[in-house]
């Protein structure tokens, strides 16, 4: 994977996305649904294992309110999407290049849920392991709402699934810093540190373009991203605080 092949393994990668999504469900064997509690759950690990846990933060009311009221609004995005079966890991690291073949090998699959169409789009395309530029992504996700608008599995036009692409990709990252933080606390897996300022860019770029979501951005850029610049090192997007 580099700049020379990017266009065409993402290309490849989401139209097999769109093919995943179209999977039909065994009724005598469900998957989970992506619900209320699941997608709670899962921006807790942001607040317990890297706020206070990696970081050392000590929240006080007027900060947990904020988070609490982030992840309401990040909840309601996500369970307002058209719902679809979901990878729940669908990156880089989980597609293979496949010898005479034009679709990639997909590994990894055992989490897989029915929730958000836009879930495993924000995976791919806002990797916390690459980061590719802000014009390729809108490119690919465009090309991905365009397929998937096809296909059937929405109607949104191209303000509304961005939209939806931004507020998932917020949660999903709030996600991946928390179970970050646990993999090097927990299980002494401290190679994932490196990951997260990459993980809390996206997510400082993203609620910076959230007017709604005001307050969380601007308490990640005061209080959150300084303490891990201190503690791992420099958080990607930290030049748009000054803008």
């Amino acid at each position: 994977l580099n700049a020379d092949t990017a266009d065409t393994l993402y290309q490849s990668a989401l139209a097999e996305l769109v093919h995943i999504q179209q999977l039909p469900i065994a009724p005598d064997r469900p998957l989970p649904a992506y619900d209320a509690a699941l997608l709670d759950r899962e921006m807790a690990l942001f607040r317990d294992w890297l706020l206070e846990g990696y970081l050392g933060l000590t929240l006080d009311n007027v900060e947990k309110s904020m988070l609490d009221a982030t992840f309401t609004r990040l909840r309601k995005g996500a369970l307002a999407q058209p719902q679809v079966t979901v990878h729940r890991d669908y990156h880089s690291r989980n597609l293979l290049v496949r010898e005479h073949s034009n679709r990639p090998g997909v590994i990894d699959f055992q989490d897989a849920v029915v929730g958000p169409v836009t879930y495993d789009a924000v995976s791919l395309l806002k990797d916390c392991y690459i980061q590719w530029p802000d014009k390729k992504i809108d490119h690919w996700l465009e090309t991905f709402r365009k397929q998937t608008l096809a296909a059937g599995l929405h109607r949104a036009q191209s303000d509304t699934f961005v939209q939806w692409f931004e507020l998932m990709g917020m949660q999903r990252h709030l996600k991946a810093a928390g179970i970050f933080a646990r993999l090097a606390m927990r299980d002494g897996k401290t190679r994932y540190l490196e990951d997260i300022p990459r993980t809390v860019g996206y997510l400082l770029s993203a609620s910076k373009r959230q007017p709604a979501l005001r307050h969380f951005h601007e308490w990640l850029a005061a209080v959150a991203a300084p303490r891990i610049e201190e503690r791992i090192g420099p958080v990607p997007s930290q030049e748009y605080l000054t803008q």
